[in-house]
Parts: C-alpha cells; structure tokens; sequence
C-alpha cells in the first residue's frame, strides 16, 4: 500500500478475500521516499481497520525526501540498503516497537509464551519460530516498508517472505471427488491436479487457458481428465508466458502456472487431474455483471461477426455477459461498469476487427386501460366486385396486475358468424401487441365480443380483424390508457457509513426502501424497490457513493403505473422515434 494513500479500496477487497480462506497476509508500505508519506499513520489505520494483529516487522529511518533505509525489529539491524547502524533518536522507539513483536511471538507458542511470562530472555531464533507460527495460523500480520523506486526494502521484504511465509512444500489445497463428493485433498507429491483461472482468445493462436498446477507434472502431448466436464482432454505445447513472449517448458510441476493452447472442452474454472484419482476444485466465484449497455454494429455487414466476437469475450471473461431482448429487439451487453464495456468494444475493435457502437437501453413500458369501456369497430370497402365488411362491438374491462390478456366470446344469434370469431381475436391480439399509446404491448386487458354484423358476400377474415383492430385503438384511448413500468427488487451490499447516502440516491431515484439491517464487519444491507429506468447507471453510482466498496443485486419484480408527467415524454419520445424510423 502507499506510505501516503494508506488503505484504499483494493486493499480492504484483497484483505477480506484472504480473511475468507485464512491465508496468511503481508502488508508492504511503499512510496516511503514520497511527499506526505507517514509510517505510523498508515500502520494506526491498518490496526483499527484489521486488528491489534497487525504488527510492524521494520521501521522507516526518515521520511519523504530523508528516507534513507529500515530498521529490522527481529535482528535489531538497520539496512539503507547496506548495513548501517540504528539512529540514536530512533534507538527507544525501536526498542519499544520490538517490546510489541515480542508479545506477538510469544502469544503464538504456549511454552514461548510461559518463559517470557517468568521473564526470560527470548532468543532471536524463539522470536523467528513464535513468529513463524503466528503467521502460518493468520494470526499475525507483518508490516513492512521501503521504497521500490529507491530500492530500499526490497531485499528485506523478499527476505521475510522466504523466512517467515509457510512454505509451499506444505500447501493443502482441497476439494471432492466429481461423483462420489467425498473431500478430497492435494499436496505437493500428489497425482496431477490443475485448475484453469483464466482463457484468453487470440485471434490467431486461438484460445489460451491459463493453468495453475496444484500438485504432481504436466507434459506436453499428453492426456489428463476434465474432472468439471467429466471428458479426457488432449494436452498439446506447454507454454510459460514472459509478457507477451510463449516460452515452451517439458514438464510443469506444482506451483508453475502454464499456458495450453486449443483446448477443446476445457473452459475457466474447470478442474484437470489424472483420471485415475480425480478431484473437483471449487469454482471461481465471479461478480454479478450489474452495468447494462445496448450493443449494435457500426456497420451493415458487421452482424454476423458480432456473436462470434462476444461470444469469444465471454468465453475468456465471466463477468462480461450478453443477452438478445426480443421485447426491445436490442442486443444487450452487461459488465461491471461503463469503462469495462469500453475496453469490450475496444477489443472487438482490435482483436476481431467489428466496430461497436454502445448507448443506454430501451425500457420494456407496457400499456394498459385503468377504465371500461364499449366500442364499436366497421371496417367496410368496395372498390368493384368483392368488396370487404366487418362490423364489431367490443367491451374493454381493465385485468388485474399478471392478467395478462383474456378475450371472451359473448356472441348469440349469430350476429358473428363462427368462422370469423378467430380473425376478431387474432386482430385484437395483433392490435395489443403493437401497443397503442406508444408502441409498447398492451396487458392487463379483458375483451369481450358483444356484438357485430356481417355481410354474406363482403365479410372475410382479414375484414373482421381489420375491424377489431380499429376497435379496440379507438376503445383503448377512451378506456383511461396508462403506461407502465417495470420495477426491480434492489438489494444493496454497502459499508453502514454509507448507508444514509445509499439510501438518498434510491429515494432519488424514485425507489422505495423496504429496509435495511447490518450484517457485521461495518457492512449493512439496503432493501428497495426502484424502477428499472434508473437503475441502468446504478453500478456507476454506487461506486461513486461508496468509493468502490458497496455491491449490488437486481431482479425483476413487477410493473407500475408511471408518473403522469414522465408518460407524456416517453410517449412523445415514442412517436418521436417511430415517425424516424419511418
């Protein structure tokens, strides 16, 4: 972390991540050669945010434009970053400092522990194993510091990752087996165990899954089983990646993250072992992509390429996803905010050759009628010969909210011949679809036929839809027509200081809170319910309010009546777009 900044978002992501699978954890403060940089300032906010377990390792000798090298609590050693000797102003501030870093040693050991209870003198080597211990179980967190652009405790930082840090020789990684779902676990000597953690697609290499191999040897040219797809897989070259550069390796132990190219059932998250003892890791947890963007092609000829280009992102990214609405007709894209859909766009652009362009989504409105009424529809042409006559007489009754559509067929004495019965439903139907007051499809809507006339040489089934449709348009506009629209369940994860922010922004949004609870470690839960319209930018938003810290979920949850005066804009918004169309 930097001497100046102190913790910042990423940090607090990064520590709870590791708190998660209680893995040991160093804090490195950087930049100590920088304007403003303060050691006890950023060591006090990491013990308040983490805990009194957090100790300093080193200390820095001066600050800012004077920081000229660390102290070593352990060894009681100054290094600048040759050897040098401890400042005498800096001789009790040290040795307090140390005094603390013996309590830790000595709390991690139950016998270390007795002997400096009695007042004995820790060894340097007892303090090392206490320490040791400590941080094997999370219990104690280094601090330390220096200055990577001064090259100053760099060395040192290397040095207690090699000292102290548990050695991989001793990692477990644990998981099932695909059938049975007994635990399982890995170490070092075991049979092979992988799992990919990322593919890239390449334009010209293909796809490139990126492997962390647990435990036993990879070699190239071999088989090995897919223990999340249950299918063998064919393992060509074996490639160690130096930037941009594939080099090939002959075999990849445990520890070695390697690259494979073209392989065919093998996706992000999958487990590879040997077949003859498989095991099935957990899979990668990956965001909920909550930022929304319509997708369409710059040019003409680009549609086709556009499904395989996304569907090639998706493949190497999870948290980038895309959906065709059939309601909209728009292909949407969704990302974890607007810069993540930018560099999308931007590699479609680069790696696939389409241009994108991205704007914000359409709202799936409904219409509906809130009055009843009774309407009568004609449709009635001659022009020589045939001629066309459909006569109706519709009643328009409002449903309840999810009623959806019901069409009730009131016809005696045959005033409506039954063949021409379907015609007037499928014309109301077609008529509901295509919307009325802005082109968005009408629900909520009970249509009876009541009565009508016909004409035993004029009438056909296309005049009798005909007039249906006319009906229920001119029924519709007198029946009270409102527009609807849909509102999303929101559930907010967000820090408690956050919360009377949160809250304001969703009450600014037209959302209606339906409470709220903490849920420990300074985190709360916002329960509201918002229309889908303002939601769009949401994810943005929160990240402004909570400084990257809060998370959100969204669902669907049913429609509503919108503002009278919002309704005339997107009603003239509507009529506005389809005589452009046209």
């Amino acid at each position: 972390m930097c001497a100046a900044a102190g913790i910042e978002v990423e940090t607090e992501k990064v520590w709870q991540y590791a708190e998660e699978l209680n893995l040991p954890r160093i804090a490195f403060i950087n930049k100590m050669d920088r304007e403003n940089a303060n050691f006890d300032n950023v060591v006090n906010s990491l013990r308040t945010r983490f805990g009194t377990s957090v100790v300093p390792f080193q200390l820095p000798i001066g600050s800012e434009q004077t920081f000229k090298g660390i102290i070593d609590l352990v060894s009681m050693k100054a290094y600048s970053p040759a050897p040098m000797d401890i400042p005498e102003d800096m001789l009790q501030k040290a040795q307090l400092a140390r005094q603390v870093l013996l309590e830790v040693a000595a709390e991690s050991d139950d016998d270390l522990l007795a002997k400096y209870l009695e007042g004995e003198e820790l060894s340097e080597e007892e303090v090392r194993l206490g320490l040791v211990k400590g941080i094997s179980q999370a219990t104690v967190f280094p601090v330390l510091c220096g200055s990577a652009y001064k090259n100053i405790g760099i060395a040192a930082a290397l040095d207690v990752i090699v000292n102290y840090l548990p050695s991989p020789e001793n990692r477990v990684v644990k998981g099932c087996h695909p059938q049975t779902k007994a635990e399982g676990e890995r170490k070092r000597a075991d049979p092979f165990a992988a799992l990919v953690f990322k593919t890239t697609a390449d334009p010209f290499v293909g796809r490139l899954s990126y492997i962390r191999v647990f435990s036993g040897q990879l070699k190239p040219d071999s088989m090995i089983f897919n223990a999340s797809k249950e299918k063998m897989e064919r393992i060509g070259h074996i490639y160690t990646l130096r930037g941009k550069h594939q080099e090939p390796m002959t075999v990849a132990y445990a520890g070695d993250i390697v690259v494979v190219a073209k392989m065919q059932e093998t996706g992000t998250g999958d487990s590879l072992c040997d077949k003859d003892k498989p095991i099935l890791f957990e899979a990668i947890a990956f965001p909920k992509p909550m930022f929304t963007m319509a997708l369409e092609a710059k040019n003409k000829g680009d549609e086709d390429k556009i499904g395989n280009a996304l569907h090639r992102l998706m493949d190497e990214d999870h948290t980038f996803r895309m959906i065709k609405n059939t309601e909209t007709h728009q292909l949407l894209v969704y990302g974890m905010g607007e810069l993540h859909l930018d560099i999308m766009a931007e590699r479609m652009k680069r790696k696939f050759g389409v241009d994108v362009r991205l704007s914000q989504p359409k709202v799936p409105y409904r219409e509906t009628i809130r009055g009843s009424v009774k309407v009568e529809g004609k449709h009635k042409k001659q022009s020589g010969g045939h001629g066309q006559y459909g006569h109706v007489w519709l009643q328009l009754d409002p449903l309840a909210p999810g009623g959806n559509f019901e069409f009730v067929d009131s016809i005696f004495g045959g005033s409506v011949p039954r063949q021409y019965i379907p015609a007037v439903e499928k014309g109301v139907r077609d008529a509901l679809t295509g919307g009325i007051l802005a082109g968005y499809p009408m629900v909520d809507v009970k249509v009876t036929l009541c009565d009508g006339s016909y004409h035993a040489v004029d009438s056909s089934e296309m005049a009798f839809k005909v007039a249906s449709a006319m009906a229920l348009k001119k029924g519709v506009m007198q029946a009270k027509p409102a527009l609807l629209e849909p509102i999303c369940n929101v559930e907010v994860l967000v820090p408690e200081v956050n919360m009377g922010d949160v809250i304001g922004d969703l009450n600014g949004k037209r959302g209606k809170i339906q409470g709220m609870e903490p849920i420990g470690k300074g985190m709360g839960i916002v329960r509201a319910q918002a229309p889908m319209a303002e939601l769009f930018t949401y994810a943005m938003n929160l990240r402004s309010i909570t400084q990257g810290r809060g998370s959100f979920d969204m669902s669907f949850s049913h429609y509503e009546e919108v503002p009278q005066r919002m309704a005339e804009q997107i009603i003239t918004g509507a009529k506005k777009d389809k005589v452009e169309e046209e």
